[in-house]
């Protein structure tokens, strides 16, 4: 019952297939797969974006980033530690994990930093100045139309 046709869209349209391939991965995960680490996504600007997961008790050489074409991929994992203590009560969670995200296309990762047991990735959205929206005069007469200025999207 969760199966999604969705080939009346590709009729009609190319290139959305990527599209189709994220509705169904998304309809095969359960929750229990996002439950850990704790993270939000937040809007800082028109085009840029943080994502802070709360990874207490890992240090900076602990967490990896990694950014691949459209995938961003945060993996923790805690260093051997010589003698384990003695817990009397563990409530800081100390598996390893590993978080990924799609990102959209021209999202770029601008920074990432570590600060009270929060780990922040900072992303921008960078369309390419042949891909923004330009001006064209329009001329009368005989001549052709050329590229006037670009403007910012």
């Amino acid at each position: 019952m969760r199966s999604l046709d969705l080939s009346p869209l590709f009729r009609a349209t190319v290139g959305f297939d990527r599209l189709a391939s994220a509705l169904d991965a998304a309809s095969r995960l359960d929750d229990s797969a996002y439950s850990y680490p704790p993270y939000n996504i937040e809007k800082t600007g028109d085009d840029s974006y943080r994502i802070v997961m709360a990874v207490a008790g890992f240090g900076e050489d602990e967490l990896d980033v990694t950014a691949k074409e459209n995938s961003l991929t945060i993996t923790g994992k805690k260093a051997a530690e010589g003698e384990e203590p003695k817990y009397l009560h563990r409530g800081i969670a100390a598996r390893a994990f590993e978080r990924r995200f799609d990102l959209a296309d021209y999202i770029k990762v601008s920074g990432a930093k570590l600060e009270n047991g929060l780990l922040s990735v900072d992303l921008v959205r960078e369309i390419p100045e042949a891909k923004k929206p330009r001006s064209i005069k329009i001329t009368s007469g005989v001549g052709s139309a050329k590229v006037i200025e670009s403007e910012a999207a």
